[in-house]
């Protein structure tokens, strides 16, 4: 699998495009040699060939990094240009596909106004892995892979609608819409493998989750894992992660990408789990 998703290659080729000339374009298409697959008179038909040179992983360039294949130089270009790109929509798509892809931006201060001269140039981005990328199991677009065929393969076709429009708000960068379709996306396929297993028709959600623990055989959500229990006061998993999943309102000095990120994170790992024990039954 590659490194980065193709949202954030043509991320990163937009950050260049807004970053740079059409000379400067020139110069890094001759440094990667990739003359014979640039050109172009737009600036968007000079993204979709460094994009698509990228996605096709034409071999690798030097960097200052050393030897590294052209994603990871295109992506580590766009992240130099930090003081240019901050305040496009360029950036925020980059940092949505990067989040996804399991790693974190760590952003300089926006360069400062200075009178007279304009902005003085910052310190580039830096980009660093949110997850060890050793670990089996982590790799966030591996999960929504998973869970989307599951998904498809069971007819949770609400849950998946869900967590469509999660993933396509998170990528936007609209934080809030894909909280709510995350919490959508949890509370569906639960209710919908509730319906799935005999549940019956008028139960709240509550109830099918309560169904889930002690009204199928082999129970569903597990009380020896503490992912249901017959008394509410023992920890619960499924019921955490739900109360979660719904807080009231903001907190003073939580940021909204952080908690949208872990919750996408935790939703994507937490669905897998139990889509992979519904495919394998016995239910």
């Amino acid at each position: 699998m590659a490194e980065f998703n193709r949202m954030t290659i043509v991320a990163a080729a937009e950050v260049i495009s807004d970053t740079h000339s059409h000379s400067d374009i020139n110069v890094i298409e001759v440094e990667w040699n990739l003359a014979h697959r640039g050109g172009g008179s737009s600036k968007s038909d000079r993204i979709a060939r460094l994009s698509s040179a990228a996605i096709e992983e034409l071999g690798k360039v030097i960097t200052t990094s050393g030897l590294v294949t052209i994603e990871r130089a295109l992506v580590e270009r766009a992240l130099e240009n930090y003081s240019g790109a901050y305040d496009k929509p360029s950036w925020l798509r980059l940092k949505a596909g990067l989040r996804f892809d399991g790693f974190d931006v760590i952003e300089p201060a926006p360069p400062a106004q200075t009178f007279g001269f304009g902005r003085m140039p910052s310190e580039p981005a830096t980009l660093v892995r949110m997850l060890p990328n050793d670990i089996p199991g982590l790799n966030m677009r591996e999960a929504e892979s998973e869970v989307l065929q599951l998904l498809q393969k069971h007819g949770l076709v609400v849950a998946a609608g869900h967590l469509s429009r999660a993933t396509s708000a998170f990528q936007r960068g609209e934080w809030s819409g894909a909280n709510g379709e995350l919490r959508n996306f949890f509370e569906s396929y639960l209710n919908e493998t509730a319906d799935r297993l005999g549940a019956t028709a008028g139960m709240d959600s509550k109830q099918k989750r309560d169904f889930l623990g002690s009204g199928v055989t082999p129970p569903f959500l597990l009380s020896d894992y503490n992912e249901w229990h017959a008394n509410s006061q023992k920890p619960q998993f499924v019921q955490g992660l739900m109360n979660r999943m719904h807080p009231h309102g903001g907190h003073p000095g939580l940021s909204e990408e952080e908690d949208a990120t872990f919750r996408l994170q935790v939703n994507l790992i937490t669905a897998r789990l139990f889509l992979r024990r519904l495919d394998r039954g016995p239910y």
